[in-house]
């Protein structure tokens, strides 16, 4: 009960805020995955890992938030958050999350790492499906989506305004622990409806789920928060999920508690450890909610991290 009513308060001021055709070859032989390279837009960032090609896609995002800025620091002041946003030069009163899955190429697979908020967080939100098809994607062409964790920003966006499959053909993947505590959601009944028949779970560092796509469990933010490895050769890319919100406070300032987490001493902890583990190996990242694209990666700065973008990001 504690963990329904947390997920519940969590979607709550989410909502507040915010306001392949099968996967094997045709009867041509042709490969079904295969594509142009897309042209970057402000909705759409094609880059590599190895010799994956991957995109960044707009869902949109959360901005403007007024008088609320301590929801990046439960406990804090809004003069202690504004200080910290100010001084990278961002508004001090209100805060801007972006919400950008990520499509990667794998092969045989075309893998959407989580769905986007669908319709549901207001006018900011759901642009996903006009990304895809910007990028060169059809909805029925996704083979699999990858949750990383059952936010609604992360899972509403798997089923359409008409109530039925967004990604028709994909198969569903969660942890087993995230599947479970989404059920145990009653705000999500008729999603969850929806999605069961093309849900599949899986454990914690088990095998890859796709061939070049493995699970990486960092734990706090929900019961089965997932992040994912993409890894090409001797190229790889951390997806962090919601490991962390915001590219200033919660790189800055870490151990500051963020009001969705569902456990926030274990979310905390991970927060550090993935910022150190990160800047000392040079980890490329994704970041879902970071300012768009959110690709880059962590660098240590007198005592603590900042994030630095790969590429300038895009309003």
């Amino acid at each position: 009960m504690k963990s329904q009513m947390k997920l519940a308060a969590a979607s709550l001021m989410l909502a507040t805020l915010m306001g392949a055709a099968a996967c094997s070859p045709d009867a041509s032989g042709s490969d079904p995955v295969a594509a142009e390279a897309p042209t970057a837009s402000p909705d759409v960032h094609p880059f590599k890992v190895g010799a994956l090609d991957l995109i960044a896609l707009r869902d949109g995002g959360m901005s403007g938030v007024p008088n609320n800025n301590t929801v990046l620091g439960v406990g804090r002041t809004p003069a202690e958050v504004a200080s910290v946003l100010t001084a990278n030069g961002l508004p001090g009163e209100s805060f801007s999350l972006s919400v950008q899955p990520l499509l990667v190429r794998d092969g045989a697979h075309v893998v959407l790492l989580d769905a986007g908020a669908g319709n549901s967080f207001g006018p900011g939100a759901g642009k996903l499906p006009a990304s895809l098809s910007a990028a060169g994607v059809q909805l029925d062409q996704v083979t699999d989506v990858l949750i990383s964790h059952s936010h609604g920003d992360h899972v509403i966006g798997l089923v359409n305004a008409s109530g039925t499959l967004t990604f028709p053909n994909a198969t569903i993947r969660m942890a087993a622990a995230e599947w479970e505590f989404l059920k145990a959601n009653a705000q999500m009944n008729a999603l969850v409806a929806t999605i069961t028949p093309k849900v599949q779970t899986f454990q914690p560092g088990a095998a890859a789920l796709t061939p070049s796509i493995s699970s990486v469990a960092i734990n706090g933010h929900t019961p089965g928060h997932m992040g994912y490895e993409i890894k090409s050769g001797t190229d790889s890319l951390l997806y962090i999920g919601d490991t962390l919100h915001h590219s200033v406070i919660s790189v800055q300032r870490p151990e500051w508690q963020i009001a969705f987490d569902n456990d926030a001493p274990t979310a905390t902890a991970s927060r550090a450890a993935l910022l150190e583990r990160a800047a000392s190996q040079n980890l490329r990242v994704h970041a879902v909610h970071f300012p768009f694209p959110g690709l880059g990666r962590f660098q240590r700065r007198d005592d603590g991290f900042v994030w630095v973008l790969e590429t300038a990001a895009q309003p």
